[in-house]
């Protein structure tokens, strides 16, 4: 019950303490002295409208200055031929870094220490860095296939998990296409620590057709025929030669390897048309090409 009492009785004390509090405020009103204190405020009211308009004409003005420099980086990286890769990254490191200097500039006229920016940027980077652990990899193989260019947009290329055209090369991923117009993302990090084969890095390329014949098969005029229909190839380069070999005495064939060169674009159109012509060829000569089969005896 004392208790009870007590704190009754500090309730109102304090209730009737901020009474007061409010009386004295609405005397001051009537007095005139708030009249005062706004007209006092005045100045520092127009002070703070101030530094916002200053601040508000430094981002309009900042931005357009950004826009435009990144305009003339990118024409000026045009000139040099610079791959696209490499110039989307140049000039998105230009542009943060320009936002981030513009934010300091803004932050400072608000009045908000530089020391402080930086250790409050310091510590989302160190937080963003750990929950993205996976995608730093992948933003420091970008950087490696930008730089290094094992390939560049346009390639066919082949690496340990999938095949295609490059699309694009971004700083955490690669685009490829493939032949059937499908669209493969793959993770910079693995790409650039795999192998990678460059399929169209050269403007040249050797072709090889390996094609198994009959031992009983006349081999020299097989040869002959190999010779013969990749020399008539008007795809073929001739200056380079053509090679017609025996590879290998195999189980049940001798295997050919005619070898010619063509251009790197015209691979797959020498390739097709001079395997059907073989096997045509082959065929009005009476030369064997021998496939695995099984002889059933019933005795």
């Amino acid at each position: 019950m004392f208790c009870y009492s007590l704190l009754t009785a500090t309730v109102a004390t304090q209730t009737s303490d901020i009474s007061e509090q409010i009386n004295q405020n609405l005397d001051k009103v009537k007095s005139g002295e708030f009249i005062d204190l706004l007209k006092s405020s005045i100045p520092y009211l127009i002070k703070i409208g101030y530094q916002i308009l200053i601040i508000i004409l430094i981002f309009i003005i900042g931005k357009k200055a950004i826009n435009i420099l990144s305009k003339t980086l990118i024409k000026a990286l045009d000139k040099v031929d610079v791959d696209m890769g490499i110039k989307k990254f140049v000039v998105s490191i230009v542009r943060v870094i320009c936002y981030a200097f513009m934010i300091f500039i803004m932050a400072d006229r608000l009045g908000v220490s530089s020391a402080s920016i930086v250790a409050i940027l310091g510590s989302a980077g160190i937080a963003i860095g750990l929950s993205l652990q996976g995608s730093l990899s992948n933003f420091a193989g970008g950087l490696l296939l930008l730089f290094v260019k094992p390939f560049v947009i346009g390639d066919y290329i082949v690496s340990q998990s999938a095949e295609g055209v490059v699309q694009s090369i971004g700083l955490i991923y690669t685009t490829l296409i493939t032949i059937d117009n499908k669209k493969i993302t793959l993770p910079n990090g693995s790409l650039s620590n795999g192998i990678i084969t460059n399929v169209t890095a050269k403007e040249v390329r050797r072709l090889d057709i390996s094609v198994g014949i009959g031992y009983k098969s006349d081999m020299l005029k097989a040869k002959k025929i190999l010779e013969s229909l990749l020399t008539e190839q008007e795809l073929v380069l001739k200056d380079k030669g053509i090679q017609v070999y025996v590879d290998e005495l195999a189980d049940s064939a001798v295997i050919l390897v005619v070898r010619a060169w063509t251009k790197t674009e015209d691979y797959w159109t020498v390739k097709w048309d001079a395997t059907e012509k073989i096997k045509l060829e082959f065929d009005k000569n009476d030369i064997e090409i021998p496939y695995n089969q099984m002889d059933v005896h019933v005795i």
